[in-house]
């Protein structure tokens, strides 16, 4: 069965900070887009690597984490109501006869759209595997990258391995399912935890009433029969090991940013990065954008306000393509009746 064909003004790839306010900008050009995102959740490199730490470079916010930022943008965009395609990637990009945009991603979703505008950031950000033998074949069924549907490890013995916010969270959540796993540990290298201290807190309580296990060490192994996994050997800080039963084993081991196809676009690119004009940020292929980190140009500094300004500089440029019957008008939100309407704003 063929998939349905989604027309579209605009794409946009990467729901970062950049991408989350180039939907703002170009909605305040009325052009209505979606968003498209590898992971499971907006927010970019804000969410995975500085979700609770400060910044201060924010124009008229003195200070705010990356969560907090991330919600702003979100609560900004809403008038908009951009069209979220989370938790893929993509994967072909192509310029059709009509000068209109064909994007395919890795779940099979296929848009056209009259303007693309890229704002990866460093790349899509997947997950770090677990570099243990026979984990590779095990993907999907025993071993996952992220919690997902914690129902379906009902009656399991269920490993989180990891030392960051993301495994706690994990851990603690499968305590409190109704209906939830046999048992679940908590492993991480030496024992010793970076989460929000409340969350670290709850952690500590699970392991001192019994709901949850810990478990000091690394895995060396995975028992497996048939395709079933049945255990983990595991290194000990005293130098042996032990086995320890287990299902399901949940390795949240951090992300990394990996360009991905976007090599294979045919788009000019200078160090992993794609050449733009600074007049609207447009890349060498007509109806092709890119904002933010993933760009690049003389004098480019790789700021969340730089990437801002980009993102405003391309709904213009987008705009001129979208539009072309419309003369393109610089207004002001403060008095502009029209952007007023946009806005929702009575």
């Amino acid at each position: 069965m063929t998939a349905t064909v989604i027309q579209a003004d605009a794409v946009i790839v990467g729901a970062g900070p950049v991408g989350l306010f180039q939907a703002f900008q170009l909605g305040l050009q009325d052009i209505r887009c979606h968003l498209i995102d590898a992971l499971p959740h907006v927010g970019g490199q804000c969410i995975e690597l500085y979700a609770d730490k400060p910044i201060y470079d924010i124009p008229a916010i003195p200070l705010c984490t990356g969560r907090e930022l991330v919600a702003q943008l979100q609560t900004q965009v809403q008038p908009f109501a951009p069209t979220l395609h989370l938790n893929q990637e993509v994967t072909e990009v192509e310029r059709l006869e009509d000068a209109s945009i064909s994007v395919t991603t890795s779940t099979g979703q296929h848009f056209v759209c009259k303007v693309l505008v890229i704002a990866a950031g460093v790349g899509a950000f997947q997950a770090r595997k677990l570099a243990v033998e026979g984990a590779r074949a095990l993907e999907g069924t025993h071993v996952h990258y992220r919690l997902g549907d914690a129902s379906r490890f009902a009656g399991q013995d269920v490993l989180v391995l990891g030392g960051e916010e993301s495994a706690v969270a994990a851990a603690l959540k499968l305590t409190l399912e109704a209906h939830g796993p046999r048992s679940v540990t908590l492993m991480h290298r030496r024992d010793v935890f970076t989460a929000d201290p409340v969350l670290l807190q709850a952690m500590r309580d699970a392991v001192a009433n019994g709901t949850l296990q810990l478990q000091i060490g690394q895995p060396t192994g995975l028992f497996a029969t048939e395709g079933q996994l049945h255990a983990l050997q595991i290194a000990i800080p005293d130098g042996n090991t032990l086995e320890r039963p287990a299902q399901q084993l949940i390795a949240c081991l951090g992300l990394s940013p990996k360009l991905g196809p976007i090599s294979q676009w045919g788009l000019v690119m200078e160090r992993k990065q794609l050449v733009v004009n600074t007049e609207t940020f447009a890349t060498d292929v007509p109806s092709i954008f890119a904002v933010g980190d993933i760009n690049t140009y003389p004098g480019k500094k790789k700021l969340i306000l730089c990437g801002f300004h980009e993102a405003t500089l391309a709904a213009f440029g987008a705009a001129a393509i979208v539009h072309p019957t419309r003369k393109t008008l610089l207004q002001y939100t403060t008095t502009s009746s029209e952007l007023h309407r946009l806005l929702g704003i009575a």
